[in-house]
């Protein structure tokens, strides 16, 4: 008799994404291809002054021009928000005073948007200028005006930690070498393809429907409800397809609060898109911060002790702040060993646009300083950077100082993947002048262990539906942002079933039709939605592995799933056995016939873990990934220009589930952080952006981006779905410092202040040849 064959698994395939074909034939619904009846078009007055009281606001011509329908201000909304529980400072519109240029003032409803432009120039604002602040230097001085004076202890510093574990002074007084430098990361932007966008519109009975370009359904549609006075079951939140987040879509915005408000006020649907430069001022992105790093080293290389503070300049809302805070400071240690350490972080308020997570949320500024610092401790002591790095690394299965408790680690094998592929070892230092290699190494997060408001509950549901008719249907509440959700949560399945990725269908990202995921931020969803999947799919695959052996009268534990349908039939995958089989089809209806409906819903929640040091809610994971990247560039010495030519890059992800999105993340991380090396930057003159739109904000164009090579390390976690970890924001750290190690090894210069620019470079040559050097 035949042996069926089985139909490959999907897991560690290079496959397309599900819904990749409907994105390049452009057919993806995005918000603002999204139109209504009667839908009316909203757009902004924003403030001119970084800092000021306002004192009127004249509404009379602009409410008179024919085609406007209404208007708001902020003492219609006057609840203050935030997706942090303990930061709620944000209001939609500017309530009393405005905190930076561009802070939108007052929204205006009209029959399109040429006509709302026309009303936002009508209205006329009266100010009175405060003094603003600008600077980190501004916001720790206690004589400078508090931005936000209602708190109960006014300040300009939103949150200060201060953590110790071990005993850092004998770790320097037993170091060989101690180095001790200050750095400055700039500020940069997202840059993603589509703007904030939101349309609301009121249903029938009242209730709230809310389309949104969001990257977290269940915290905006809680906060906008909340603010609006709704109950949550009466606001349905959607979101359709998202041109990327990178963290920029985490927050509410006042264009999600404001079309809902207005669609109730004026009884019409209501869209606002943001403009180009609004995004600007929306924001969100990198905290442009200032570091100061101290490490000792025994003589051999071991690390004997770190003590590191950092100065982040938040702008003038809280936004992620908080958790900015301690990420500057928990993830630090890693992939290394160190039993001595220290760190002081600060979050601090300006009068500028509001900064939040970007890719690498508040680790990618301190590691670009620990990084620098290794090539530097190894050329005092004479050792190579990479040996040294491979001496610190951290061993599976263990915790560090303070209290993150590591699983798997592929470190060493991505440190020796990088340093093969690029010859670093005997390349470095001989290729002539301006031209050299740099290493670095970094690790991130598999999602945080706590949400950010406090509940017990699952942080990830999914719910699975096998019909009668065969087709399966997954429902999550998670945010795919172009990263690859969808497909993960349908290769898992099928996998389980032994069906293909394409046979699953996916629903995502409305709170009215899915369960409750936390959203697409420190790459969580992979291990957090995906371990909900399984949990969701065994159950039922169980009961129609029973079906199947009761029916086929066989051992449950010979039913197999995925076999080859028989070609003279036809058909498509069977389950049973090596003799004897049913379709796929049949199994589903022998088990709803024993089992009834076949639906379930599996929830995931991290374990308990990293409660040994007071607030270690902010920080652990369930797991961490590993990197290592090796840069080559050459350095012109006569224009400053940096190119970067070649960049080799090994991250442990865990265990491949897909691997063209995994190589499409890791070159997408690389690519946004040589953008961040050698050109980004989100620059202001007296509290204005001075490059508020794509031709000024200098993005890496396919001429600027280097050729990428890429090097998945498989490591399984024991603890995530299949094995697997993250791929889609760990890879970016280690670009910037392993490009900042190959200027110095082309050029001889330490650049400590990112980005690279040609500027910086002269600069850096000039003071050279004046001091002597060549």
């Amino acid at each position: 008799m035949r042996q069926p064959e089985p139909v490959p698994s999907p897991i560690g395939a290079y496959a397309r994404k599900i819904d990749g074909r409907e994105r390049i034939a452009g057919r993806a619904q995005f918000v603002a291809d999204l139109t209504v009846p009667r839908m009316a078009h909203a757009k902004f007055v924003r403030s001119p002054h970084p800092h000021a009281r306002i004192v009127a606001i004249h509404l009379d011509a602009a409410l008179a021009l024919p085609g406007v329908f209404g208007a708001c201000i902020g003492e219609e909304l006057p609840k203050r928000y935030g997706v942090i529980p303990v930061a709620q400072d944000e209001t939609a519109l500017a309530l009393g005073k405005v905190r930076y240029i561009g802070e939108p003032v007052v929204c205006i409803a009209a029959v399109d948007e040429e006509t709302a432009h026309r009303a936002c120039a009508a209205v006329r604002v009266d100010y009175e200028v405060l003094p603003p602040v600008l600077t980190i230097e501004d916001a720790l001085d206690a004589s400078k005006p508090v931005i936000h004076d209602y708190a109960r202890k006014p300040s300009n510093v939103l949150r200060r930690v201060h953590q110790a574990y071990g005993n850092v002074d004998a770790g320097f007084a037993a170091a060989e070498v101690v180095i001790e430098e200050e750095y400055v990361y700039p500020g940069s932007t997202h840059a993603a393809l589509e703007s904030h966008a939101a349309l609301a519109q009121v249903e029938p009975d009242g209730k709230l429907t809310l389309w949104s370009s969001t990257q977290n359904p269940h915290y905006v549609h809680r906060d906008v409800a909340r603010v609006l006075g709704l109950r949550e079951q009466d606001v349905r939140l959607i979101k359709p397809a998202v041109g990327a987040g990178y963290g920029g879509k985490c927050d509410p915005f006042c264009t999600d609060i404001c079309s809902a408000y207005l669609a109730r006020k004026l009884g019409r649907p209501v869209r606002i898109v943001l403009e180009r430069e609004e995004v600007f001022y929306a924001h969100r992105g990198r905290h442009p911060t200032r570091l100061w790093l101290k490490m000792g080293f025994s003589a051999a290389g071991d690390i004997t002790a770190i003590d590191f503070k950092a100065w982040a300049d938040g702008g003038a809302y809280a936004s992620y702040g908080v958790v900015t805070s301690y990420y500057l400071g928990v993830f630090m240690t890693l992939p290394y060993r160190v039993e001595n350490y220290r760190f002081e972080s600060h979050r601090l308020y300006t009068n500028k646009p509001p900064c939040g997570p970007k890719r690498g949320h508040g680790a990618i500024q301190p590691r670009f300083a620990l990084e620098a610092h290794l090539d530097k401790a190894a050329a005092r002591l004479g050792l190579d950077p990479a040996e040294l790095r491979r001496r610190n690394c951290i061993e599976p299965n263990t915790e560090t100082c303070n209290g993150l408790r590591v699983t798997s680690v592929g470190i060493r094998e991505c440190i020796d993947a990088v340093v093969k592929a690029s010859g670093y070892e005997t390349r470095r230092g001989t290729l002539g002048p301006g031209r050299g290699l740099g290493l670095a190494a970094s690790a991130y997060m598999c999602g945080a262990l706590h949400p950010v408001y406090q509940n017990e509950m699952p942080h990830s549901a999914v719910q699975v539906k096998i019909d009668r008719s065969g087709e399966v249907v997954v429902s999550a509440g998670t945010a795919d942002i172009g990263q690859g959700s969808n497909h993960m949560l349908a290769g898992l399945v099928a996998a389980e079933l032994g069906l293909h990725p394409e046979d699953i269908r996916v629903i995502e990202g409305d709170t009215s039709l899915t369960p409750v995921d936390l959203g697409s931020y420190s790459s969580r969803v992979t291990f957090m939605a995906g371990n909900a999947a399984l949990a969701g799919v065994r159950p039922l695959r169980a009961k129609i592995v029973e079906a199947v052996a009761a029916k086929l009268g066989c051992a449950p534990e010979e039913v197999r799933f995925g076999l080859a349908g028989h070609p003279e039939r036809g058909d498509g995958p069977r389950v049973g056995t090596e003799t004897s089989d049913v379709s796929w089809v049949d199994a589903v209806w022998l088990a709803e016939e024993r089992f009834g409906p076949l639906i379930h819903a599996g929830g995931y929640t991290p374990p308990k873990i990293g409660s040994r040091f007071r607030r270690q809610s902010v920080g652990p994971s369930p797991a961490y990934s590993f990197t290592a990247q090796v840069a080559e560039v050459a350095v012109d010495e006569e224009t400053g220009e940096v190119r970067v030519e070649k960049v080799w890059v090994a991250h442990d992800c865990g265990r491949v589930l897909n691997l063209a999105i995994v190589e499409g993340q890791i070159e997408g991380c690389v690519y946004m952080g040589v953008g961040e090396a050698v050109s980004e930057e989100q620059a202001y003159d007296k509290g204005l952006i001075r490059a508020p739109s794509l031709l000024e904000y200098k993005v890496p164009t396919i001429h600027e981006c280097p050729e990428i090579v890429v090097f998945p390390v498989e490591s399984h976690d024991p603890e995530g779905p299949l094995g697997a970890k993250e791929a889609g924001e760990g890879p970016q750290l280690s670009t910037v410092p392993a490009i900042a190690n190959a200027i110095h090894d082309a050029t001889g210069l330490w650049l400590n202040d990112p980005p690279f620019t040609p500027e910086k470079v002269l600069r850096a040559l000039d003071r050279r040849r004046r001091s002597g050097g060549r």
